[in-house]
């Protein structure tokens, strides 16, 4: 499924409690390769590290966005643009389809192979169903499988309930 990569790469980070999966060049090129999209034996550079945590970062503030927070969408579309350069995606036609693929290799490459599969969520409209939590001390992206498309928290159990309390204390304060 689309979104399961996405996500996923999304929730490489995770802010409560703090955690980071991609903390090093060998731990980004060892979550790509367990996902087919890059060989185990590729290098990776503390640069391309960067590149990737900023790219990751920049997807999460676009499903905080589908959520309703706020978020520099010009600075995340820019950072998305550019990792998308350095991918340098093209599209490429065969008889009966069309399909973009990336022209860089290694770690841009792979970079570029996630971000196809945002382009094919948009295209199919799992995109828009895709969230970041609201609660900003989790921000864990999640895909919406309510009817209405209402879903604010990644659990109601831990994020919601956390926020229902919250509301209670503050109407329970203003009495």
């Amino acid at each position: 499924m689309k979104s399961d990569l996405i996500l996923d790469f999304v929730n490489t980070r995770e802010l409560r409690p703090v955690g980071e999966e991609l903390d090093s060049p060998r731990a980004l090129v060892g979550w790509l390769a367990e996902r087919g999209l890059l060989a185990a034996d590729t290098r990776a550079s503390r640069a391309e590290l960067a590149e990737a945590q900023a790219l990751r970062e920049a997807l999460r503030d676009l499903l905080a966005a589908h959520n309703g927070l706020t978020v520099d969408l010009d600075a995340a579309t820019a950072r998305i643009d550019e990792a998308a350069c350095r991918a340098r995606l093209a599209l490429r036609f065969s008889e009966c389809e069309s399909r973009l693929v990336p022209g860089a290799r290694g770690v841009r490459g792979a970079l570029g192979l996630i971000l196809v599969e945002v382009t094919a969520a948009m295209a199919d409209g799992t995109w828009d169903r895709m969230k970041a939590c609201r609660a900003d001390d989790c921000l864990w992206a999640f895909l919406d499988t309510a009817k209405n498309q209402s879903r604010a928290w990644c659990s109601m159990r831990s994020c919601g309930n956390r926020e229902k309390v919250r509301a209670y204390r503050r109407r329970s304060a203003s009495r």
